[in-house]
This record gives structure tokens, C-alpha cells and sequence, in this order.
């Protein structure tokens, strides 16, 4: 069986190298098509391994002598820390010998290094962050989650189409819906960004999309795939993460009030801890960094054990859909209709 060679930052992220390493050993053990390489300090690395008592061979150590923290700059860090696992990481990936990249570390970092190291494909004009958020009906994709915050109209565009994509292969939804984050239903609302980009997405044919979507709406399941810029991404993805945990706290606070309350929380607390679980984006594996040559995919800086299991299981699936082909494909077949869009819109502004 040919397996799916998957390179993972041992060094990343605030619960390094533990977390990752126990991720590692879940992920082989319970997926025989998954083959890794921890980049690392060997020695800390392999004391990790040593500890959850791994005996396989599908799991190995690339030594490395640098680590990108979170505070450097990113554009400075991916230059001169070559010997970084972050950096060596996506060198794997650039040169075929790892078919994705998963990093809990720097996220400036990796945007950076997945830009510059694997390079986008053809016709993607900004790779953005795709998160895969909890709902009441199962999973959306909010996308830009955290890569571009600054955005263009026709990049939004791609964002629809690559999340498209993504859904409809990853979560097998035929024909996702998309919808773009807005202060109100009607069309004629929101900002220039909103305003320029909404006939962009209703006249686009190879997206569903069903119009604006307000962030209240994002957690009953409004649309399967939300589009909007990484700024206002990133703020929902953050405040829907912080909600779940305040209703916990909260409800367990009130239930301690009283004896009475107090004889209910034994029995409330366990299914309301769990239904609240269900609303923790974390615990949905990383956020893929569409469009690239290869799949980078950026993990929750706090990531668990689970966490990097389920990213690593992530990565499986994208490479056996072969999404990054399917979305090369499509950009291929736009990139003569953005290139119009452009010239359309120059002419207009010279007029």
C-alpha cells in the first residue's frame, strides 16, 4: 500500500513537543496510511517517542537545530532559520519527498513560507485560510480564517471557489452552499469589500452561492462554506471558540449556587460539558493553506494530542481526494475570467 507521507513540526506550538509527538503515535496507530517524519531536536524528539512506548516504523525523526518562535518576524525567521523544522518542514513538501506539512508554530511563519518555499498554484492570487467550524448541522468552512486581512474582491472570489471545493471532497457535500459574511441579508448592505465582491460570487457558475450570511447565523448552519476576509475571519472564529467556553463556566457557576443546583450538576454538567465540546473549532484538526503547490496546514497554536491526530487524518483525506489537483484545475479555468474582471475594471476606472 502506498502510504501518505506526512511531515509534522515536532517543535510547534505551545504544547511542543509533547502534544505532537502523542499525536504522531494516535495517528499511525489508527490509520494504516499514514507515514510521518517529526522535524526536530532529535534528542528531545525521540525521548518524546520513547515515552509513548512506540515501536513501529512508520514514524521518523529529521533532526533540525532551529525553531521559529512565535514573537520573530516571519519574513526574517523563514530566511534565516533554513535549519528550522518549520522551514525544513515545507522544504519536504517543495521537493516531493512529503505529501503535506502540518505546524502548530508561527502562523505569520508558515503564510509566509507556504508562499515563498511550495509556492501557490497557477492563477491563485492569495492562498487563504480555511477553518472548519462546528454547527448545528454538522461543519462549515469559514475561509479566510487568518492569512489575508487585507482582501480584494476577486480574491474572495477564489476563496468561494477553492472552499468549494474543499467542502464538497473533504466533507463529501454535494453542491455546497456559499455565502458571504455580511451585516445584513440584503444585498445592497455592506462595505465596499462586501458590495464589490457580491455580484462576483452570484454571477460565478461553479459555486451555489445563496447571498449574505450574518454571524449569528454561522453557528444553525447557514451556508457550508462562509467567505469573507481573514480580519473578520479571524474575529469569528475566535469569538465562536470564547462563547462555547463562557456558557460552561457560566452554567457550572450557577449550578454551584444553590444545593439544589448543586445536586443537578452531577448529573448536567458531564452531556453539557460535552454538547459544548462539540462547539470547540479546535477540536477539527488544522486549517489547510488552499491554493499552494502542496498542502501546508496550520494547526491551533494550543493544540492536544487530538488536536494533531485529527490534523494528521485531515491531511490524509486531502491528499486521497486529491483536492489540491481539482483545485489547480479550477484556477487554471478562472484565471482567464479574473484576468477580464481586471481589465473590465481598469477600463472602467479610466473612463
Amino acid at each position: 500500500m502506498e502510504r501518505i507521507r506526512i511531515a509534522l513540526d515536532a517543535m510547534g506550538g505551545d504544547n511542543a513537543p509533547a502534544a505532537p509527538v502523542q499525536g504522531a503515535v494516535e495517528a499511525v496507530k489508527e490509520n494504516d496510511e499514514i507515514e510521518l517524519i517529526l522535524l526536530g531536536d532529535e534528542p528531545t524528539v525521540k525521548a518524546e517517542l520513547q515515552k509513548t512506548g512506540y515501536q513501529g516504523d512508520r514514524i521518523r525523526i529529521l533532526h533540525c537545530t532551529e525553531v521559529i518562535e512565535m514573537a520573530e518576524p516571519p519574513v526574517a525567521a523563514i530566511q534565516k532559520k533554513k535549519d528550522s523544522s518549520m522551514v525544513r518542514g515545507m522544504m519536504l513538501v517543495r521537493k516531493g519527498e512529503a505529501d503535506a506539512f502540518v505546524s502548530a508554530g508561527s502562523t505569520g511563519a508558515l503564510l509566509v513560507g507556504g508562499q515563498v518555499l511550495v509556492g501557490r498554484i497557477k492563477g491563485v492570487e492569495r492562498p487563504p485560510l480555511g477553518a472548519l467550524m462546528p454547527t448545528e448541522k454538522g461543519m462549515t468552512l469559514l475561509i479566510d480564517c487568518g492569512a489575508n486581512v487585507d482582501a480584494r474582491p476577486t480574491w474572495l472570489l477564489q476563496f468561494a471557489e477553492m472552499g468549494s471545493i474543499y467542502v464538497e471532497n473533504a466533507l463529501h457535500i454535494k453542491n455546497p452552499t456559499v455565502g458571504i459574511v455580511n451585516i445584513g441579508a440584503e444585498e445592497e448592505k455592506g462595505n465596499a469589500l462586501v458590495k464589490e465582491t457580491f455580484p462576483l460570487l452570484k454571477d460565478c457558475k461553479t459555486i451555489n452561492f445563496i447571498g449574505s450570511v450574518e454571524a449569528r447565523d454561522i453557528p444553525s448552519g447557514a451556508a457550508d462554506v462562509i467567505v469573507t476576509d481573514a480580519f473578520s475571519g479571524n474575529l469569528i472564529m475566535k469569538m465562536y471558540e470564547g462563547t462555547a467556553h463562557m456558557i460552561y463556566r457560566v452554567a457550572k457557576k450557577g449550578l454551584k449556587s444553590s444545593l439544589a443546583g448543586m445536586l443537578g450538576a452531577a448529573l448536567a454538567m458531564k452531556p453539557l460539558k460535552k454538547a459544548l465540546k462539540a462547539f470547540d473549532a479546535s477540536k477539527y484538526g488544522g486549517a489547510p493553506l488552499l491554493g499552494l503547490k502542496g498542502l501546508v496546514v496550520k494547526a491551533h497554536g494550543n493544540s492536544e494530542a487530538t488536536e494533531f491526530k485529527v490534523a494528521l487524518e485531515q491531511c490524509a483525506t486531502f491528499y486521497r481526494e486529491d483536492i489540491n489537483g481539482k483545485i489547480k484545475e479550477r484556477m487554471e479555468e478562472g484565471a482567464f475570467l479574473i484576468r477580464e474582471l481586471k481589465k473590465k475594471k481598469s477600463g472602467a476606472e479610466l473612463s
